[in-house]
């Protein structure tokens, strides 16, 4: 049975922000590692969107930024819009019956299951899916922007902490 998991850079004030947070090369390592481990991702259109940027190679890459792309094109990629018409390689549009879907994913594949973007995220939540929540914990107040938890925050259980670089530090979460 696969676990999904929610993880995302945060600032201490607790907002997300894909081009706000610098990612040291030990943090970003640790990404593809991920990567490479993950059994697939879950994307709402928006984060989608995103991460297409990892579809194209770029002359400027280096090993790590490679590896990353390489990572993300192998896994399976579930995309929750109602908007899109089509999705792009290796990727599957889900347009309705999201639970009954993602109950299905988890129970049919083995591994971790990267759900990405606070708003699917919280929808998951509700719904009572999410396995893990990962909270990358950087030192930058943003004071605005899109919050990590998009709606009340649910009951959580701490089970780890482990510090990333000199900045960062991952916090674990379980629902309570």
């Amino acid at each position: 049975m696969a676990k999904l998991v929610f993880g995302m850079n945060q600032s201490l004030d607790g907002y997300v922000d894909h081009v706000m947070f610098g990612v040291s090369p030990a943090l970003f390592r640790h990404f593809v590692r991920e990567a490479q481990q993950q059994a697939g991702s879950v994307y709402g259109r928006r984060m989608y969107e995103v991460m297409r940027y990892w579809d194209d190679d770029h002359p400027d890459w280096g090993a790590d930024e490679q590896a990353y792309a390489a990572a993300w094109r192998a896994q399976p990629r579930w995309v929750v819009s109602r908007s899109l018409a089509s999705v792009g390689p290796n990727a599957t549009l889900v347009r309705e019956d999201l639970e009954d879907t993602l109950r299905k994913l988890k129970a049919e594949q083995e591994g971790e299951i990267e759900v990405a973007g606070p708003e699917l995220a919280h929808s998951l939540t509700q719904l009572g899916l999410i396995d893990e929540y990962r909270i990358y914990l950087h030192p930058v107040v943003l004071g605005r922007g899109k919050p990590y938890f998009a709606g009340p925050r649910p009951p959580l259980r701490f089970v780890a902490a482990d510090r990333m670089d000199e900045n960062v530090v991952r916090l674990v979460y379980v629902p309570a």
